[in-house]
């Protein structure tokens, strides 16, 4: 039996930090890993391959710059699943190398094997090789999430297929069924878009994205409907079947009794923690219907001990948060000064165009009865906006009507994901909208929407 000062289970975003924050303490720490590689869900199956995917379709549909050179604009006129696979299976090769060298540079012993809990501070290590037990004084779940599955749908990994399988598709279908208007099914419909797929989405609530600001999510909205995707909002999946066509394809029928047929469908309803071979119940410990442990705000779950971090103790399910969680959950269990505000953690949706914001958004302040004002700014109206042929984009303040202070920040455009940490800086250091009015930002760049949209703001404010 191997003791040590900590252990973690998982060795994807939240596991990484969770490890290196406890070698960083000059603890003997071990992390344990059911896969051969490591860098779990994130590295192998989630946000790198989606998102490097995702810039493969740019890439290679030449969608930023069909503004300039015309909608017939393409730098491969046949793309492949092959050709997509090719970039991304390099870049998570390079990925996993770099997060490999990481631990092995932190002191960090890397067990595979499946984790599972014999009392609160024992775990046995179930690998190829057989089993071993081992000890630890504090232990942090990062095990991550495994996509949803439904009786309603079956999936074949051929026509039907969860997000994990996407690039197990042997080809780009002419058309698609997207069954879930979260992040993953969203930004898997911009891409498929993008290809020229003819998507239809399908979502049971009355819009797309209901915790990002609503205007935002109207402007993807039009953009997707602009792109042909055709959305049934308020619709709930019934059943899916096989089509019997000679073709092939999928049907999938609604409760409203709509019948939706496509070449293939992919289901993206939420994701379910892996818990299921964790056995919980002798560390004391239990998860709700869909797989989440409870934790306090310091990420501690019932038994002082062991602390989840990521994607298994639910919302909001972001690599960036991920990691966070896991350095301050170690610091925490470590005794170590850590500060840290989720209120103020800022959100990335990689759809096409992407989407970014931090803090609060219109719906929030008005249930609160904050009086705020709004500026606006349209790539199209900054010169980098044009050169860069994106004309969609928008930058969006929101600040208090009586003090300036800045509330939250929304973004709709390429790069907004990056453009969104000045925005994120102001708004953590309590700064005020007129911040932005009296800094020079260099030009031509993006960034000069925080100028645009300032003004936009105050000068409604000097009309009232």
């Amino acid at each position: 039996m191997s003791e040590y000062d900590l252990v973690v289970i998982g060795s994807g975003p939240a596991g990484q930090r969770a490890a290196i924050q406890g070698a960083k303490s000059g603890k003997r720490v071990a992390l344990v890993e059911r896969r051969e590689v490591i860098g779990g869900v994130c590295i192998n199956t989630g946000t790198i391959p989606s998102k490097t995917m995702r810039e493969a379709v740019l890439h290679l549909s030449g969608y930023n710059y069909q503004n300039i050179y015309g909608v017939s604009y393409r730098v491969k006129e046949k793309i492949t699943m092959a050709d997509l696979a090719f970039r991304v299976q390099h870049v998570i090769k390079t990925e996993i190398d770099v997060t490999q060298a990481q631990l092995s540079r932190n002191g960090i012993e890397v067990l595979t094997g499946i984790a599972s809990f014999k009392s609160p501070n024992a775990i046995q290590v179930a690998g190829a090789r057989g089993a071993s037990e081992i000890t630890a004084d504090k232990i942090v779940i990062g095990t991550g999430t495994k996509p949803a599955s439904s009786p309603k749908v079956p999936i074949n990994a051929r026509t039907i297929i969860n997000s994990d399988q996407i690039l197990e598709m042997p080809s780009i279908p002419r058309t698609l069924i997207v069954v879930g208007g979260g992040v993953i099914g969203v930004e898997y419909t911009c891409m498929f878009a993008t290809l020229g797929v003819r998507v239809t989405l399908i979502e049971k609530r009355p819009r797309l994205l209901e915790f990002a600001d609503q205007e935002i999510v109207e402007a993807l909205s039009y953009h997707l409907r602009d792109h042909r995707v055709t959305m049934r909002l308020n619709e709930e999946v019934q059943s899916v079947e096989e089509s019997d066509a000679g073709a092939g394809g999928v049907i999938a029928y609604l409760e409203s009794n709509k019948k939706v047929s496509g070449d293939s469908l992919l289901y993206a309803v939420g994701r379910q923690g892996n818990v299921d071979e964790l056995n919980l119940e002798a560390a004391g410990l239990n998860s709700d219907s869909r797989g989440r442990i409870a934790v306090n705000e310091n990420y501690q779950t019932t038994q002082p001990n062991i602390y989840a971090v990521g994607d298994v103790i639910g919302f909001p399910s972001l690599a960036s948060v991920s990691m966070e969680q896991g350095r301050i959950a170690v610091a925490h269990a470590f005794n170590r000064p850590v500060s840290s505000n989720p209120s103020y953690f800022p959100f990335g949706i990689y759809t096409i165009p992407e989407i970014s914001f931090i803090g609060k958004t219109e719906e929030q302040l008005t249930d609160e009865d904050v009086p705020y004002e709004v500026g606006v700014a349209y790539y199209r109206e900054i010169a980098r906006g044009q050169i860069r042929g994106d004309t969609t984009g928008r930058l969006k303040l929101i600040f208090h009507r009586d003090t300036l202070e800045l509330l939250g920040v929304h973004i709709i455009g390429e790069g907004a994901s990056e453009l969104l940490h000045i925005g994120q800086a102001v708004l953590i250091l309590k700064g005020k909208v007129d911040y932005f009015v009296d800094t020079v930002f260099n030009y031509p760049t993006l960034a000069e929407c925080y100028k645009a949209a300032a003004f936009n703001g105050l000068n409604k404010l000097s009309r009232t």
